[in-house]
């Protein structure tokens, strides 16, 4: 007969731990979840696509948009040099300009550059833009659930910014644009109907991008690099004005012209074919 003492179950310390049997969640390990992001070579530049916002339990995805770009960048084959300029293509998610840094920034640690960024949304245009980015606007896509009857306008609604458009960035949007600020040389501004610049016009203007002729270009001070109207191109002239006072630059049937903005209702609107000096 064995004689070791008993093990007393009194004695927590004495007793060995049971191993209770755990769920199968809990082997299953957490995965990290990416939003996808496609990435398009064209040409000398990258396309940057975002998907369409997606419900998260946080209800917000940007984590998961951030975390995808960076796994694209990391595992796909890399088809650009460095140095690449990337343009971002946010279709209708609406980005605010902390949003447009955290992408700047993953970007750079690729070596890559962010100067471009296309959207449909009017909020994120005016961040890119004050953040110092090129921005074209677009129309949203249409899906295939579009409402058949529904007519899109010719033009769309005014871009409204208050901001100055420095040297090297560029504007377009499928409407009118109205800018609270000056257009430094270097900077484009383009836009399907007419640009009001409330300041000082100095880079390029293109209004009537799309080949409409009525639209006109007016500026507080015009002293542009080039003025365009839909197909029609004039440079500044070499001698500046002794003085400055608004002006509106539109087409006649000798090219384009510029008038003072208080006579423009007189000289065009009263006779359509005159004008008045011309720089």
């Amino acid at each position: 007969m064995d004689s070791s003492p008993l093990t007393s179950l009194s004695d927590p310390e004495s007793i060995e731990p049971l191993e209770l049997p755990q769920s199968e969640e809990a082997f299953t390990p957490v995965i990290e979840r990416y939003v996808h992001v496609h990435l398009k070579t064209e040409g000398e530049q990258l396309h940057l696509i975002l998907p369409k916002p997606q419900p998260t339990a946080t209800g917000n995805d940007w984590a998961q948009v951030c975390s995808g770009l960076k796994y694209c960048l990391k595992n796909y084959d890399k088809t650009w040099t460095n140095q690449t300029v990337v343009t971002l293509v946010s279709q209708d998610r609406l980005l605010d300009a902390r949003q447009l840094q955290n992408l700047s920034e993953i970007l750079q640690e690729a070596d890559l550059i962010l100067k471009w960024v296309h959207t449909s949304r009017r909020q994120t245009a005016v961040a890119a833009i004050t953040a110092g980015y090129s921005v074209e606007q677009i129309y949203a896509t249409p899906t295939l659930f579009s409402e058949p009857d529904v007519i899109k306008a010719p033009l769309a609604d005014p871009l409204y910014l208050k901001t100055t458009v420095r040297s090297g960035v560029e504007i377009k949007h499928p409407g009118s644009i109205i800018i609270v600020g000056d257009v430094n040389p270097g900077g484009d501004v383009i836009a399907d109907g007419d640009i009001i610049i409330w300041g000082t016009l100095r880079g390029v203007a293109h209004a009537g991008a799309k080949g409409n002729t009525n639209s006109r270009i007016m500026a507080l001070r015009m002293e542009p690099t080039q003025l365009r109207i839909a197909d029609r191109v004039a440079r500044s002239p070499s001698s500046s004005p002794n003085h400055y006072e608004p002006e509106i630059a539109y087409i006649s049937p000798e090219g384009i012209r510029i008038t003072q903005a208080y006579n423009f209702s007189k000289t065009f609107l009263m006779n359509p074919v005159m004008g008045t000096s011309e720089k």
